[in-house]
């Protein structure tokens, strides 16, 4: 099987992200914070924050953890998002990069700060791929209004096959 071919659709507002591009978007990440900050550790957002995160460390040699923050618990959805879990304890008395992949509202970025001072980190900043909304992250990679279509969100398992995420079907 062929792999499928994904492009922008302006008219619908969506930007499909493709592997080079979010490694180029990482790295540029990584250099908006190495210029102005030090961190000791990088904390991704899970899930998809992650994926970015880990990059950014990767390129930092910083230490990498995660922390969830979701609007998903087991099958049943949020309408605002919530920390599942402890922060690392490894935050303490360290300044610390919170990564996620996009902000909107800023709800789980807010979410993951106060997890993380409450954790007893020294400082700490927030950066993300995309800034797609008025929060406003101490970094971003790139600002857009358009959905944004992650490589490894678009396409997901039905009956044992991929298939279009069925999120981004108004966006399709």
């Amino acid at each position: 099987m062929s792999p499928r071919r994904y492009e922008v659709d302006p008219a619908k507002g969506r930007f499909d992200v493709e592997w080079p591009l979010f490694g180029e978007l990482s790295r540029a990440l990584a250099l908006k914070v190495a210029r102005e900050y030090d961190p000791e550790i990088v904390v991704g957002v899970a899930t998809a924050g992650v994926i970015p995160a880990a990059v950014v460390a990767a390129i930092l040699g910083r230490e990498f953890r995660s922390i969830l923050v979701s609007r998903r618990d087991h099958d049943h959805v949020r309408e605002t998002p919530a920390v599942l879990g402890a922060a690392p304890q490894e935050v303490r008395g360290r300044r610390v990069l919170i990564v996620d992949e996009t902000c909107d509202s800023g709800d789980t970025l807010r979410l993951a700060v106060a997890a993380i001072v409450n954790a007893g980190a020294d400082e700490v900043r927030t950066a993300v791929s995309f800034k797609t909304g008025n929060y406003e992250p101490d970094f971003h990679a790139l600002a857009t209004e358009s959905t944004i279509v992650l490589p490894w969100d678009r396409e997901v398992l039905i009956d044992d096959e991929l298939r279009p995420n069925p999120k981004y079907r108004d966006a399709m």
